[in-house]
């Protein structure tokens, strides 16, 4: 077969086009992808600024940095970035493991629109954080949208099935470490002798020696349920940490602006942990991540979870993710499900022939509150309910297992992205991996449904045949007799 590159080998040579995925990349909509990204990554002119100049002429009056600039590095395909956006959530990888892997698989390179085999890395892993970050909130949702068009275009779920959907929470839980109050007073303490040391600053005393033994002492106290022990630890950690915090405000004003504002930006951080005790609320329960959460949901094998909140939303049939949100504050359930229900909606305005969803199916957290146009069915209604009604409360678990395969398999159960921002876009992600999942394994349910179908064809054409032949009057033994 000759090629156009001789010296390279086709893609669509090398796979088995019936793969799942090769089949899936060519039922996406990447045109409308395109279409719809490439507003976020169009070349914005800059505000210039005036400047005065002085030439063999006087003084002038030129602007500097307005315009368009022409320079810097093309940008990669869209299809690209976002297939390896894809990709990352379907199979659990992480921005590093993704491009890795795409260099190795071809049928990962067919489906992000390659035509011929590459062995060298698609991008940067920092590549796709830049891509998130220009991506935004309404980015990342018109990827999960794209996943739900393709489903109903596919005819694998019915459009009529987008009317009912499943509504849960749960807490997608941040990349921190469990916060104790020890480990927070020493990691305050350790980051404030840091910045000084990266400012030239030398403080009084850095407490280095004291911190590590004093850090170990808490864990064993801890371990062992000596609590008034733990709480001499605690009460000399806290001062150690109020004198290199005062050592260092002192030496504020001898700082750079870009170092002073750094420094009090720690300083503020380190005095919420100086301060806070066990039962305060709106507490730091990160150094780096001032946006974390502690979240009870009764879990007995896990009472406290550190993260943000976020609404999951399946249809009632084939478990397709129609809606997934973050809701920071830790509110309660109810007063989250408008909001959840109107994302849904937004998601599925431009599937052909989809209504709006007008059932909701919740647990008990979701009771107490009317949405209009919805119609709420929960276990707490269970005597006024209706005999559909009841039928319909019992696909209301059905929402459970979508959950554990968003934390297993698509990364929900950790949230390593950086911000507000990120608690944001992280769980849109996974749940657009996820319909991906799900997309695969409708391929080969309909491939073997066709299948079995042919073979009927075939098996009933052969048996037609046969009984023609039988009913002949000049066969092979008419002549022989």
């Amino acid at each position: 077969m000759t090629t156009p590159d001789f010296f390279r080998a086709r893609l669509d040579a090398m796979i088995d086009l019936r793969h799942p995925l090769a089949v899936l990349a060519s039922r996406m909509p990447w045109g409308e992808i395109e279409s719809a990204l490439a507003p976020c990554f169009a070349r914005k002119d800059r505000q210039g600024r005036p400047i005065e100049g002085l030439d063999l002429f006087g003084p002038t009056l030129q602007v500097a940095g307005a315009g368009t600039s022409p320079a810097g590095r093309p940008r990669l395909p869209i299809r690209l970035m976002v297939g390896l956006l894809y990709l990352k959530h379907a199979f659990g990888e992480s921005d590093e493991t993704v491009v890795q892997r795409w260099a190795e698989n071809p049928y990962w390179q067919f489906f992000c629109g390659g035509e011929y085999f590459e062995t060298r890395l698609p991008c940067d892993p920092s590549g796709l954080t830049r891509f998130r970050r220009a991506l935004g909130d309404a980015g990342v949702e018109e990827l999960l949208a794209k996943t739900i068009e393709a489903a109903v275009s596919m005819k694998a779920i019915a459009p009529k099935d987008l009317e009912r959907v499943i509504v849960d929470s749960t807490v997608q839980e941040k990349a921190i470490a469990f916060p104790t109050d020890s480990r927070l007073l020493d990691v305050a303490r350790r980051k404030l002798v840091l910045i000084a040391k990266r400012a030239g600053v030398v403080l009084r005393q850095t407490f280095e020696k004291e911190g590590r033994s004093l850090k170990r002492r808490a864990g064993g106290y801890a371990h062992a349920k000596q609590y008034r022990r733990l709480r001499r630890v605690l009460k000399r950690q806290r001062t150690i940490l109020g004198r290199v915090m005062r050592d260092l405000e002192r030496r504020l004003p001898e700082l750079a602006d870009g170092i002073k504002e750094i420094a009090t930006l720690w300083l503020e951080r380190a005095r919420r942990i100086h301060t806070q005790r066990p039962k305060d609320k709106n507490k730091l329960y990160a150094l780096h991540a001032p946006e974390v959460e502690c979240i009870g949901k009764g879990k007995a094998r896990q009472p406290y979870e550190f993260g943000v909140k976020v609404g999951i939303a399946t249809t009632e049939k084939g478990n397709l993710i129609v809606g997934a949100r973050a809701f920071p504050g830790n509110p309660y359930d109810g007063h989250t499900l408008a909001e959840q229900i109107e994302q849904a909606t937004i998601l599925m305005q431009d599937v052909k022939g989809a209504p709006k969803p007008h059932t909701a199916i919740v647990d008990l957290g979701y009771r107490g509150v009317e949405v209009p146009g919805v119609e709420i069915i929960h276990r707490g209604r269970i005597k006024s309910l209706s005999a559909k009604a009841r039928r319909l409360l019992k696909r209301r678990q059905a929402v459970e297992p979508v959950i554990g395969h968003l934390k297993d398999d698509c990364g929900l159960r950790r949230n390593w992205l950086k911000g507000s921002e990120g608690d944001v876009l992280h769980p849109v992600l996974c749940a657009a991996g996820y319909n991906l999942r799900w997309l695969l394994r409708a391929v080969v349910r309909l491939g073997l449904k066709a299948l079995f179908a042919l073979w009927l064809l075939v098996g009933m054409l052969g048996r037609v045949v046969s009984n023609e032949r039988s009913w002949l009057p000049d066969g092979p033994r008419a002549t022989a007799n």
